[in-house]
């Protein structure tokens, strides 16, 4: 860094975040990538069975992530938000675990799909295959702590296709009528499996749905880690005012298929994800990093070199884990008959 560098301010210090913050933030983002990117190379070998992808989110998610309170605010995020759970404390390992489907994965002992998200360490609340179940499980951590005088904020996200769910519906509007400490974040990824936003929603935006409820909705560029922290941070500090919720819209673009399981260009042309390529928000975000003269080449390729091996100790530790017994498919189903007396 040069001292003329040294002495400007960014936009990144404008917002109360420091150079390293702004570093762990590009790292949470790459180290996402290189998980999924395994994940789908593994995925296509016949290792795993499944794997569905966030390519292209990364940003939103950990903007959003470091937003948040760690271990003080409750989290509910939806399928795709890995870079999202690896910012806010999860492990690679962790989560090869769960994409193996091996008994040790803290989400679900291996008895779940993976990305279905639940981690009582992190306050992160269990997922299900139904989209949009979350939201008013988040109203209703933000209603105990209204109720208890607790000072943290619960945070859900989902796509633009699950904001048409009576679910979010319903979510906001409880949660518009007590004025509760819920963050609202959809991730507008232009399509609900092949069905594209103008086809999805007639409103222009998905912010535009707040009005009906009676609090703020904010619409952000996705793409852009800073844009989404500020836009998280000023929602969060609202909340803990007791001002209520927020709806953020980040609008990103999903660069992967739905799933392994999807043909993405039996409803999208290579040409059109090419074009939002070029607006992937992470490399923007390297770029940001090596104008403000924090990040350069040699940097990278420590880093890419560190998650390499990171990803490859995960991958084998977790393919030689043992599987769940098949007498744990009972477990957490039934009331043990010791805790009833």
């Amino acid at each position: 860094m040069s001292e003329a560098q040294a002495t400007q301010s960014f936009y990144h210090h404008e917002l109360g975040l420091t150079d390293q913050q702004v570093i762990d933030m590009y790292s949470m983002m790459l180290l996402a990538r290189k998980y999924e990117e395994r994940g789908l190379m593994l995925q296509r070998a016949g290792k795993i069975n499944f794997h569905i992808s966030g390519i292209g989110q990364e940003a939103a998610q950990v903007g959003a992530a470091f937003a948040l309170e760690k271990g003080v605010d409750y989290i509910l995020p939806y399928y795709r938000d890995f870079a999202f759970v690896l910012s806010m404390g999860m492990t690679v390992k962790e989560l090869m675990l769960s994409l193996f489907a091996k008994a040790e994965d803290p989400n679900s002992g291996g008895r779940q799909m993976p990305a279905h998200f639940g981690y009582k360490r992190l306050n992160m609340l269990t997922g299900s295959s139904p989209v949009t179940t979350q939201v008013p499980h988040a109203v209703g951590v933000a209603l105990a702590a209204k109720m208890r005088g607790e000072r943290h904020v619960s945070y859900v996200t989902f796509g633009e296709g699950s904001s048409n769910q009576g679910d979010f519906h319903e979510g906001c509007n409880f949660a518009g009528v007590h004025k509760l400490p819920v963050i609202f974040l959809c991730q507008n990824n232009q399509y609900a499996i092949s069905v594209p936003y103008n086809k999805q929603v007639g409103a222009e935006c998905i912010a535009d749905r707040a009005k009906g409820y009676g609090f703020p909705g904010v619409r952000v560029d996705g793409n852009d880690p800073l844009e989404v922290y500020r836009a998280v941070k000023e929602a969060r500090e609202r909340a803990l005012r007791g001002e209520g919720p927020t709806l953020i819209e980040a609008v990103v673009y999903r660069l992967s298929p739905h799933s392994t399981s999807d043909n993405d260009l039996a409803y999208r042309t290579k040409e059109e994800v090419e074009f939002h390529r070029e607006k992937d928000g992470m490399p923007k975000f390297r770029q940001y990093l090596v104008d403000c003269g924090i990040w350069s080449d040699d940097q990278e390729e420590q880093l890419i070199q560190k998650f390499t091996q990171e990803i490859n100790e995960a991958t084998q530790y977790a393919e030689q884990a043992p599987f769940p017994k098949p007498e744990d498919t009972l477990l957490h189903v039934y009331a043990d008959d010791a805790v009833n007396g």
